[in-house]
């Protein structure tokens, strides 16, 4: 079941920003518009209280001694002149008791102590006035009170649409206040559209931004949010195009130390690494005495390093190089091979330190010298034998007959080691002269190691010798040739079984995989191989122990080819006396 995620609405920024101003605005206005109507409300109040007071301070004066009022007066009291009709009301100050009430003819006589105004005036209130529905008269009135001696007079409008006229705010506040409100709001619809539009700018660069695009849509603003947007894309694009740049040189930097015929590692001043390459874990691999398993860090615990190591991680405080790159180079013999290990302090604190094979460049001069004088040598030998053995043949034609098959036995087996030199031999030139006529396909390292143990088995029994595999588990899949593959693991093992002597047992190790390389041990607890031997047992025809390699047959080429198959797959190889005895051979191969 798949669910949809809803896309959340959102106002734009503009109109949520217009929409919060002006409705802010709009209560400011509601709220002013009230407090004016209230104010005036208030004041127009207290004016027409003062008039009805001081109409009930002339009801008042009017009034007879022991209110003996007669209609005439009572009449003459009960009329403004003719400006506005009002209900006069003459109210015992101790009992509530109407004494008169112009709008009623008969008498009341209901006490009127409870009303507001009334006890208003009672506490002495000089303004006592309320607004209310009267209970006599049936309808709302603007009462207005005062206490005069024993008497309270009370006048009172009834509040109708006149009176509420009187009451009623100024009609041009209100429209003053709607103008300016319209103008406001008008003006703000323009400045938010305007800065909108320079948001949306901000917005969209800060996303092509994040996603590293370069900038494409022109800007739509010019104010000053436009003008910061425009400086922050001129800056964004020449971080943008310095980037590109320093991406590029440091792939071309990746790619020349991967490529480096020396081994190359990087760290920081607390010695974390920050880039190696495979020949410089190949090399610590060979001067190490046990594998490192992929960890560059151990080559600081090397004592013949020290001197290079000290140098490379002194404090900052005590480098003095005076602007110049300060180099530190000691010279290490280690298991047959020499090299050479550098330290260089970098201006930003990190180090690099590399390790140079400076014994290949003597050895393919030395490979050149031989090579021709090693390839006549080996034909001559098989060359040699048979034709002694059919001259004898021939010379002797009543040779025995088992003697003359013995010498063609031997002939054969000449032919065939003939044979097997031409083709390894082979095989040697076609490395050298074009990789191409190798074809490629994607293998599984695994099932051929699987399938040499198998097709060897019988040569290891014979020996009462076993194979270990270990962390050789399928799949392991490699960009490669099948037979060039299967070359290196069976002229090894075939290498073994030949030298190491019987009883013994081989060790295959694939110690260390990671996205470019897998690095491999093959080790025997055999006799091993003298020091001065372990730099040269790659050459061509180069043998330990001549007489004896010839007797078991070998051609001299098995691990000329091994190391010619191994470069071929991108790796190195060097070959060095296991701590446990027997020799070990290092190799790496590149996956892809």
């Amino acid at each position: 079941m798949t669910t949809t995620k809803k896309k959340r609405f959102r106002i734009p920024f503009h109109k949520g920003l217009f929409l919060t101003i002006s409705g802010l605005f709009v209560c400011f206005v509601v709220v002013a518009v009230a407090l004016q109507y209230y104010q005036e409300k208030n004041f127009r109040q207290e004016n027409l209280n003062a008039l009805l007071q001081e109409y009930n301070a002339y009801v008042s004066s009017r009034l007879p001694d022991g209110f003996d009022i007669t209609d005439q007066a009572t009449d003459s009291l009960l009329r403004l002149k003719g400006v506005y009709p009002l209900g006069v009301s003459v109210i015992d100050a101790a009992t509530g008791e109407v004494l008169l009430d112009s709008r009623k003819e008969e008498p009341i006589t209901e006490s009127h102590l409870n009303r507001p105004e009334i006890q208003a005036a009672i506490a002495g209130d000089e303004n006592a006035y309320t607004i209310r529905y009267s209970q006599t008269m049936k309808k709302p009135y603007f009462y207005a009170a005062h206490r005069y001696g024993d008497v309270i007079v009370r006048t009172s409008i009834p509040f109708d649409r006149t009176t509420f006229d009187i009451f009623h705010v100024n009609p041009m506040f209100r429209y003053t206040m709607l103008c300016l409100a319209f103008i406001f709001i008008l003006a703000l619809f323009f400045f938010c559209r305007s800065l909108g539009r320079s948001i949306t700018d901000l917005d969209t660069f800060v996303q092509q931004a994040r996603q590293g695009l370069p900038l494409k849509t022109p800007l739509t603003s010019d104010n000053t949010i436009g003008r910061i947007t425009q400086n922050l894309r001129e800056v964004y694009e020449n971080l943008r195009q310095t980037r590109e740049e320093l991406a590029r040189e440091e792939e071309k930097l990746l790619l020349h130390i991967q490529m480096s015929h020396e081994g190359i590692a990087i760290f920081t001043q607390d010695r974390q690494l920050i880039v190696s390459n495979n020949l410089f874990i190949q090399y610590l691999t060979h001067l190490t005495d046990a594998p490192i398993d992929g960890d560059a860090s151990r080559i600081f615990d090397e004592k013949e390093l020290a001197e290079v190591i000290e140098f490379v991680t002194q404090p900052k405080e005590q480098q003095d190089n005076n602007g110049e790159v300060a180099v530190k180079q000691i010279h290490i013999h280690r298991n047959g091979r020499s090299f050479d290990v550098r330290g260089i302090l970098l201006h930003d604190t990190s180090f690099e330190i590399s390790i140079f094979d400076n014994t290949e460049r003597e050895r393919e001069d030395l490979l050149k010298k031989q090579l021709t004088q090693n390839i006549a040598h080996e034909l001559k030998t098989p060359v040699s034998g048979i034709r002694g053995y059919l001259e004898t043949i021939l010379s002797t034609p009543d040779i025995d007959i088992a003697k003359r098959n013995l010498f063609m036995e031997r002939c054969y087996a000449q032919a065939r080691r003939l044979s097997d030199l031409l083709h390894d031999i082979s095989m040697l030139n076609r490395l050298d002269e074009s990789t191409d006529l190798f074809d490629r396909q994607t293998i599984d390292l695994a099932q051929i190691v699987k399938d040499v143990v198998n097709e060897t088995a019988n040569a290891i029994e014979a020996k009462a010798m076993s194979i270990h595999l270990h962390n050789i588990d399928a799949p392991m899949p490699i960009e490669g040739n099948y037979s060039l593959l299967y070359s290196i693991f069976r002229n090894l093992i075939d290498n073994a079984v030949a030298y190491a002597g019987e009883g013994t047992q081989i060790q295959i190790n694939c110690y260390l995989s990671n996205e470019k390389y897998y690095y491999i041990s093959f080790s025997d607890n055999g006799c091993g191989v003298d020091e001065v031997h372990l730099q040269r047992l790659f050459e061509r025809f180069y043998r330990v122990d001549k007489g004896r390699s010839r007797k078991l047959g070998g051609t001299g080429l098995g691990l000329a080819i091994v190391k010619n198959a191994v470069l071929f797959h991108g790796g190195e190889v060097m070959a060095k006396n296991a701590t446990s005895g027997g020799l070990e051979i290092l190799f790496t191969l590149r996956k892809k």
